[in-house]
Formats: structure tokens, sequence, C-alpha cells
């Protein structure tokens, strides 16, 4: 179970992706039903830690917090710093013993430098993807992606993208309404897979800003339907060619993708907040048969919905939050 996170300060910590993790993590949420987390911000040599920004952070606790972790977190920084050995230490001692260690943007550098993301797939920010594969030749880097998973390591690219992977980390641990209240009271989609691109590329002909919000919020709505891009693209005033081609490139996922995606999450809910069967669940949710929702839990959870609603049913406990109906943009 994910309790104790602590966060790493390094020299030159850039100031958005280190508030990243203290806002996900930071704040007890537990008047709305959502998780506390015992957090620490922690610096290999505690005191004065300089930002990327020009200011100083005051860092009071040392890398002591960071023994019995669950979660050790690091945030982008300078790439050219060398690695504290302490911070070395400390990560290695962490996956050995099977805690969870999470990078954001070049923060994946101090992964690579202590070898935990030798033999691993890992991401970051893609101005930096070159030189972490060609500094790091035993790391399989993936320079298109959010943020990937490998084996309780996650690491991300830049900025908003922290945000995802910090959100995911929260849905495999504590389940989806835990990460729904979190992402609820920072105002961000609850859901962003990993496998979406980093960058939308250009050029790209120019449409209505509101065009694919009008059609992903009727998605949204009517997920118990069978919804084929030829419905989907007359709704948007589109081609099913143009259709397909601009969502992709809006949203960084194909529309079946975006889909699946939508329905797992809306299925995890309706595990952990109702008694429902498995064939209404499936149903309601537009997977149509409990066979084939199983088979996205599997694929994508590594899991299935019995053993998902065994280990995060809150249906005994306070009313939760209702799920954030809103585009996984």
């Amino acid at each position: 179970m994910l309790k104790k996170v602590v966060l790493i300060a390094l020299p030159h910590v850039a100031p958005f992706e280190f508030g990243v993790v203290c806002e996900v993590f930071g704040i007890d949420r537990t008047e709305m039903s959502g998780p506390a987390f015992d957090f620490h911000v922690v610096a290999a040599e505690p005191g004065p830690v300089p930002t990327s920004l020009g200011y100083t952070m005051f860092i009071s606790e040392g890398l002591e917090a960071a023994a019995d972790a669950d979660l050790i977190a690091v945030p982008a920084h300078a790439i050219d710093e060398p690695v504290h050995p302490e911070v070395v230490r400390v990560l290695r001692e962490a996956e050995a013993r099977g805690a969870w260690i999470l990078s954001v943007c070049s923060g994946a550098f101090t992964l690579a430098a202590a070898g935990i993301l030798d033999g691993r797939a890992a991401t970051t920010h893609w101005m930096h993807a070159e030189r972490l594969a060609r500094d790091y030749p035993l790391t399989a880097v993936d320079p298109d992606v959010l943020f990937v998973e490998d084996r309780r390591v996650i690491s991300s690219a830049g900025t908003a993208a922290g945000i995802g992977a910090c959100l995911h980390l929260v849905r495999t641990e504590l389940g989806a309404v835990a990460a729904n209240v979190i992402a609820r009271r920072m105002v961000v989609p609850p859901q962003r897979s990993g496998g979406q691109s980093q960058y939308i590329q250009a050029p790209v002909a120019p449409i209505q800003s509101d065009s694919f919000a009008d059609v992903t919020d009727w998605m949204l709505r009517n997920l118990d339907q069978e919804l084929s891009v030829d419905e989907l693209a007359r709704r948007a005033l589109m081609s099913p060619r143009t259709f397909a081609r601009r969502f992709r490139a809006d949203l960084g996922t194909t529309p079946a993708a975006w889909l699946n995606r939508q329905r797992l999450l809306r299925a995890q809910v309706m595990l952990e907040q109702t008694d429902l069967g498995l064939e209404q669940v499936a149903a309601e949710t537009g997977f149509g048969s409990a066979a084939v929702m199983r088979h996205h839990f599997v694929k994508v959870l590594k899991t299935t919905p019995i053993a998902y609603r065994r280990t995060f049913s809150c249906t005994d406990a306070a009313p939760a939050v209702p799920p954030l109906l809103v585009p996984s943009l």
C-alpha cells in the first residue's frame, strides 16, 4: 500500500516538476474522501538547495526518511550536476526492497546514474531523450510517450506528463476513485494514457478549438453505446478519415484507444463504488460482456475485475466523490 512518499530535492531542481509531486502527494484530501500520505521532502545535504529559477529552498530533512519509503520521487533538475553518492545508495536500496521509484522529466538522469534504469524502458522530456539514450545505452528510451512504468519504476516526460504519471501511480495503488479525488482538486483530467504522444506534430489543418471537446463529452455520456468512427465523424462534421487523423493529432491516440481507456476508467469506478454484477458493469461501460471487460482489465491493469473490486471496493465506506467526466486531454 502506498503510504509514505519521499521527494528528493536535488541541486537546481525545477520548481514546477517539484511542485507536481508536492501537489499530488503532499496534500491531505481526507475531507473529500481522498488519500493522505506521509509526505517528506529531503535532501542529501539538508540546508539550502538552489532551484533552476535562481531562488533557494531550505530543506530541513535528510535522506534517512527514505529508508522505509513506499515511493521515492525525483523531480527535474540540472542534468550536468553530479549525483550525490548517498542519493544513489538510497535509490538502489529502494529498488532492492521493491519500493516504487518515480522520476519527472530530467529526474530520469539521476535514476539512470544510479543504475535503476539499466535493462528497463524509460522516458524523459523529448529534448533530453537522445542524450539519455546515448549516455545510458542499457536503458530503452522511448522519446514519444508521456510516461513509462517498468517493474515499479515510473519515468515521465516534462511538466504536465508528471501529473499523469503521479495519478497513474495513485490509481494503481489506491484505485480510480482516489485518483479522481486528487484530479478534481487539481482541476486536471483524471486519466492520461502513458502511451500518448509527448507533443502534437505540426502542422494540422485549423479546426474549431471545441470540436473534439463536444465530441468527447458526448462519447463519455454514451460509453454504453456502439460508437463507430463514422458516427463520431458525423457529429464532428468531418469525413471519417479526417476525423480519425485529427483526433489522433489532437489527443495523441486513436478514437478506439481513447474509448477503451475511458470505458476502463468508468468500469474501475463502478467496481469500486457499486455492487453491480460484472455483466451489468460491462454493459453500462460499453464493453458488452464481462469476458470482454476482463480481457481489457488483464491487458491494461494486469488484474481481473473481481480482483480489482476485492482490492479497491469502497461500498462499505463513506460515499466517495463522483468521478470526473472530462476528456482525457
